[in-house]
């Protein structure tokens, strides 16, 4: 799979799209997902950036514009179009797809902040993604309050909903 030909992105965005492919296909691999669910997550990665870099695009925006485009051009499954809407924000009611896309995306190793954690963090998705995913999110969450902007319901509800037993 590859970028839709409607995609707007940079070739350093490109790249990055790529490298969050490849994790999620190592992933994939490490944990025995059968075709179909790689697919999935395979879909989604090459869709959750597709128009980060289009002119009407920004950090809460590229997410479900790339979605609604994914749906008018034929993607159908709602776990794939939930992962590409919510990747920068969490959702409360996501499977496996927007979890590991969540994970990938803020894990892949062309990220410069934090490399030697990101990469610790990423080595033990196989075996402990629940816990990886609170970490994840407890770090991406943490960024957001540190920057001065407000959390938004929908990662509220994410938080929350890695909590409940």
């Amino acid at each position: 799979m590859t970028l839709p030909e409607w995609a707007v992105v940079t070739p350093e965005r490109g790249a990055h799209i790529e490298r969050v492919a490849a994790l999620l296909s190592t992933w994939a691999t490490a944990l025995r997902v059968p075709a179909a669910e790689r697919a999935r997550w395979l879909r989604a990665a090459w869709l959750h950036d597709a128009l980060r870099d289009a002119p009407a695009a920004d950090e809460l925006q590229h997410g479900p514009m790339a979605a609604e485009r994914a749906a008018r051009d034929g993607e159908r499954d709602p776990g794939v179009l939930d992962a590409v809407r919510y990747h920068s924000l969490g959702h409360a009611r996501w499977d496996d797809v927007g979890k590991m896309l969540y994970l990938a995306d803020y894990l892949e190793p062309g990220r410069p902040f934090d490399r030697e954690a990101h990469r610790a963090l990423a080595a033990r998705v196989p075996g402990e993604r629940d816990a990886v995913l609170r970490d994840v999110a407890a770090r991406r969450i943490a960024r957001v309050i540190d920057s001065g902007w407000p959390l938004v319901r929908e990662t509220v509800d994410f938080w929350n909903s890695l909590l409940a037993p």
